[in-house]
Parts: C-alpha cells; structure tokens; sequence
C-alpha cells in the first residue's frame, strides 16, 4: 500500500473529510514519527509495532565490482517490530 492508497482509504472510510484534508492528516503523521526518531525517541503504536533507531558501527566492506576495500562511516539506521495483534491479524488470514 502507498501513501496515496493511504490517503485513498481514509477518504473512503470517513466521507467527512476532503482528500486534501487526510493528505495532510498523514503527513502530520509521518512527520511526527520522523521527527520523534531523529530526536532519539522510540514511536509505539499498539497492536501494530514499534519504531527505534539503533547505532550502526563504522566498518570495512569490499566493494565487489572492484574488490577494493571501502570503508562506510558509522550511521543510524530506523528499525520496525512488529506488535504481537499485527502479527497475529497476518498470520491468521
């Protein structure tokens, strides 16, 4: 599902509010959750999972084109855990 096929969904559920009005629903959405992350806290929402930045340490790769050895630069990376309703509600389709 895409943000538009989002945003589709809840015109379609609701029929109160415009198609711009839920654009801007999600958005504030999303970039509340964005903003949250980037300042390290932890964005949960029930039945569905949990959002968390961790720490990803500077390394060593090969690049395997060339075989040469690059190095990547330590970086926060997003991860996602599932809530236990989400993965119940999937696996009992």
């Amino acid at each position: 599902m895409t943000k538009s096929e989002l945003v589709d969904k809840l015109v379609e559920v609701n029929g109160i509010l415009s198609r711009k009005e839920s654009e801007a629903i999600i958005s504030i959405v999303f970039d509340s959750m964005c903003e949250a992350l980037k300042s390290g806290e932890k964005v949960e929402i029930r039945g569905f999972g949990s959002f968390t930045i961790r720490d990803r340490e500077a390394r060593e790769a090969r690049n395997p084109k060339s075989g040469e050895i690059v190095k990547i630069a330590s970086k926060k990376t997003p991860f996602f855990k599932t809530g236990k309703e989400l993965r119940e509600r999937v696996n009992n389709l």
